[in-house]
């Protein structure tokens, strides 16, 4: 039988640290500081599609609750699941960015009908996502080591950009932007998470994370760059009232897009479930890809119904999984139940919104670039030595950081092809799949795993 150790314990177990459960205290701040991470990220496609397709702001502000409350269904659908649903892993569900410019593209110029049509073309793709994932999780053997590493290298990445534009203050148009103010913030922030790793042990060196955002926060306070409107102005209670923007309508142009982006989210989705797989001792297979992909697709049908967007993984959440060593499934469900109770309460929401973006930017570059560090520790075992794997790594990681170095590059391209290209995972991805069949042979086995269950600081020995 299998023997774990646990990160914080040190003792040998016969439970998989995924399933174990930790005091409540820590239970709360382990799941507050996930929801800390990935809070930005929620609220942002809203925030972005509500004014573009010409929601006041108070019909915005309703669009950002309720993506916060979809945003833990989808989280706990993910941890808990039931039937063949859920990953089971500590996996955090959100709204996609992949699917913003498709929704604003959809919306614009449709005036009241604008977010009913997006809503209906989410659930049609939600519902064939859902149907299609059987399927999709086959392609699990179509990632060996080299390709996995490769994709979760190009997610790290990819989102380290996320992280620098949180740091220079979030909003290109504000005077503020690039600030030394703003920087120094970020730089600050990001010195303390580092300090605080250094220096706590146990607990409290896992919420490292929620410490520094907390410290650089109050820091920021006197700096001037917090900002207390939101609390000012939220309300106490409010609930997503289903359908609050009228039913649902089904557009054919609209469906065909929002297809795409689910396509895309599914492909993102199956390497961020083989890298957290990786991260947490117990690799991802066929069912945990299915499981995993069902909820994501079943969420995002689900989402439209209390007004919220397609949902997808949060990446950023799986490079807090690899800094903390806390692999717990249920404290990312708790982290799902306190987003939930972060969109029937705005003003709970308000509170984690306090935090500045230049320092989630400093914090964000630990959690991201912890992400990357797990791409290259799996392309280290990736026998790059071999045959053309290390050919197939230069390609696909030269192809999926296109997007990042060179934004406009694809401008010219049409702009549905621009939902896959746009973004360097998926190409990435694409790319590594097919360079892998063409020069190692489709279906052939790659090394053996090691006969080891990583779930802490050390490997610990299958008996």
């Amino acid at each position: 039988m299998p023997r774990f150790r646990t990160a914080d314990k040190g003792t040998d177990t016969g439970k998989h640290p995924v399933d174990e459960t930790l005091p409540p205290l820590k239970m709360f701040t382990s799941g507050l500081q996930h929801v800390a991470a990935m809070y930005a990220g929620v609220v942002a496609p809203p925030m972005i599609v509500g004014p573009a397709v010409g929601l006041s702001a108070t019909e915005t502000a309703f669009l950002m609750g309720a993506s916060l409350f979809t945003a833990g269904i989808a989280t706990l659908l993910q941890t808990l699941g039931f039937w063949k649903i859920g990953a089971k892993l500590p996996f955090v569900n959100g709204v996609s960015f992949a699917g913003v410019t498709p929704m604003i593209a959809i919306g614009k110029g449709e005036g009241d009908n604008a977010i009913p049509i997006i809503f209906g073309a989410i659930i049609v793709a939600g519902v064939l996502g859902f149907l299609a994932a059987p399927y999709f999780g086959k392609l699990v053997r179509f990632f060996p080591p080299v390709v996995t590493g490769t994709v979760i290298t190009l997610i790290g990445v990819s989102l380290l950009p996320v992280a620098f534009n949180w740091s220079q203050g979030g909003n290109s148009q504000a005077t503020d932007y690039g600030s030394m103010t703003n920087i120094g913030m970020a730089a600050l922030t990001f010195v303390i998470v580092l300090a605080l790793r250094k220096l706590l042990r146990g607990f409290l060196q896992q919420i490292a994370i929620l410490l520094g955002l907390v410290a650089g926060t109050l820091i920021a306070i006197p700096v001037g760059i917090t900002n207390f409107d939101a609390i000012k102005n939220a309300d106490l209670v409010g609930f997503p009232t289903p359908f609050h923007f009228g039913a649902p309508q089904f557009e054919v142009a609209a469906i065909i897009s929002m297809c795409i982006v689910m396509l895309v989210c599914m492909t993102e989705s199956t390497a961020d479930m083989l890298a957290l797989g990786k991260i947490v001792g117990r690799p991802a297979d066929q069912k945990t890809i299915e499981g995993g992909l069902r909820a994501d697709t079943l969420g995002s049908a689900i989402s439209p119904l209390f007004n919220g967007f397609m949902c997808s993984a949060f990446a950023q959440n799986i490079g807090l999984v690899a800094m903390t060593k806390v692999r717990s499934r249920f404290v990312v469900a708790a982290g799902g139940g306190i987003l939930i109770l972060l969109g029937l309460c705005p003003m709970l929401a308000s509170v984690i919104a306090l935090v500045p973006l230049p320092v989630l930017g400093g914090a964000g570059i630990v959690l991201f670039g912890s992400v990357a560090a797990s791409g290259i520790q799996t392309l280290a075992g990736a026998a790059l030595e071999k045959g053309e794997n290390a050919l197939i790594v230069a390609a696909s990681v030269g192809i999926g950081l296109i997007p990042i170095a060179a934004p406009e590059f694809y401008h010219a391209f049409p702009k549905d092809l621009l939902v896959v290209l746009d973004s360097g995972i998926s190409t990435g991805c694409v790319v590594a799949i097919i360079l892998n069949l063409a020069f190692n042979h489709l279906g052939k086995k790659e090394n053996a795993e090691e006969p080891l269950v990583t779930t802490g600081a050390e490997p610990v020995a299958v008996h």
